[in-house]
């Protein structure tokens, strides 16, 4: 209570803009036909209940930006429950943020309504970092509750206007990412704005304002108190933003990449690890740009295959078994992650299958390699091992035979097998000569 009082009475008055600018489709561009048909019938509907509803943040960030938005978020001022009664296909979630999820035709649409100032309404930890929030307040004032001002855009589908309270269509042209308020007290409310605030610099071509940039190496520690579901999220979308390289590199500018994960600090360094993880990255960041679907299985496999390596190999000169080994090196290295990155459980399934293939892949010979053409993990394995041959620690000879038994018909494959340890190459049998036919009498 006495906390409260003095933050009360102590806080620092943030800038109140004068208004919001309107700006017109001539000078941002973006049209009603650029925006998914679901959500131009849900803003339309709630506009037709006399509500106030917006199409808002990053998909106008993108558009604006030339770029397609991978989901279309809406804001609105009614409560998330009269968004529920307009809508019969919808439910509301989440307990730190109440949000509503309305379901139109095979889209999922998020309506979030807008967020008072934050006050003592809000409850933080001991930190500032934001637990709940569900106070509901006016337009500008759940502009000032969003993290960047590039971010704080309302685009209207009916008039083709954007609502612009903190300047950021002129931000984003001027290529510059700013913070709505004092970075220090934003970052406190949310310590994962820093990785946010790395990955949309390096995804739009930004520069971090030099305000919003100052704070975060000092504030990085606050990082270690986010929980590990909402780490994994915001650096599954990091490493999926088509810009990983770049992110990473960010990462380490700006003092973020300790403690994230072990590999970063690996793949930091001029090693045959990094090397290896840095193709991996450079080669996720081309499948996204080309529209291709990356695994997040197969990313993280990359990303900490070389503590498991590393892992596999002191036990392996320890004497013990090598496949045993090996599943150990990999709860070994999971588990650590464990405690930072909370990797879904599919996931880490994923990543199991591709890192026990490895081992088999050696081997040519036999029926094995036909059994494994079988496994459900079998292609994501054999790129994975192609990567690795990329970085040298296998032969690329390796990597290329089974590219080219994998593609090959069924009775090429079997000649391309090698023979197994102790077996004679088969010897085809010679054809046995016919005898001539008996030459017809003549007529």
């Amino acid at each position: 209570m006495i906390r409260k009082l003095l933050r009360r009475v102590f806080r620092r008055a943030e800038p109140v803009p004068a208004g919001p600018a309107l700006i017109p489709l001539a000078r941002h561009g973006v049209r009603r036909e650029q925006i998914s048909p679901a959500a131009l019938k849900v803003v339309a509907r709630l506009q037709e209940a006399g509500f106030k509803a917006y199409v808002v943040g990053g998909a106008v960030r993108d558009l604006i930006a030339g770029l397609q938005p991978k989901d279309f978020d809406l804001a609105t001022d009614a409560t998330p429950e009269q968004v529920r009664a307009l809508f019969r296909r919808s439910r509301i979630i989440g307990r730190r943020f109440r949000i509503v999820h309305v379901m139109e035709g095979r889209e999922t649409m998020e309506v979030t309504t807008f967020r008072a100032a934050a006050d003592d309404r809000v409850e933080t930890d001991e930190n500032g970092r934001v637990l709940r929030d569900n106070a509901f307040g006016t337009q500008e004032e759940d502009a000032a509750r969003r993290d960047f001002t590039v971010n704080a855009l309302y685009y209207d589908p009916a008039d083709e206007t954007i609502v612009d309270f903190h300047h950021g269509v002129a931000d984003l042209q001027q290529k510059t990412l700013r913070m709505i308020g004092d970075p220090h007290r934003r970052y406190r409310e949310d310590p994962v704005r820093m990785l946010r605030a790395v990955r949309l610099a390096a995804k739009l071509g930004l520069e971090l304002d030099p305000a919003a940039r100052a704070p975060i190496r000092d504030m990085a520690p606050l990082i270690e108190n986010v929980p590990a579901s909402r780490l994994f999220d915001e650096m599954l979308k990091l490493l999926l933003s088509g810009h990983a390289v770049e992110c990473i590199r960010r990462l380490r500018d700006e003092g973020l990449h300790h403690g994230l994960l072990p590999l970063l600090d690996v793949i930091l360094g001029d090693t045959q690890g990094g090397r290896f993880v840095w193709g991996a990255l450079a080669a996720t960041d081309e499948r996204v740009r080309s529209g291709k679907t990356v695994s997040p299985g197969f990313l993280f496999a990359t990303l900490l295959w070389n503590e498991v390596l590393a892992s596999w190999e002191r036990r392996k000169a320890a004497g013990e078994t090598p496949m045993p080994a090996l599943f150990e090196a990999m709860d070994e290295v999971l588990d650590i992650q464990a405690g930072k990155l909370a990797i879904q459980r599919r996931v880490a399934a994923d990543i199991k299958d591709i890192w026990a293939l490895q081992p088999r892949l050696a081997t040519r010979s036999g029926k094995r390699p036909l059994r494994l053409l079988e496994q459900p993990r079998f292609r994501a394995a054999m790129d994975f091992l192609g990567l690795r041959a990329t970085a040298g620690e296998v032969p690329a000879e390796l990597a290329e035979w089974w590219r080219s038994f994998a593609d090959a018909e069924p009775e090429a494959r079997l000649a391309m097998l090698l023979p197994a340890k102790g077996e004679r190459p088969r010897r085809r049998r010679r054809a046995k000569a016919q005898p001539a036919a008996a030459a017809e009498p003549a007529a």
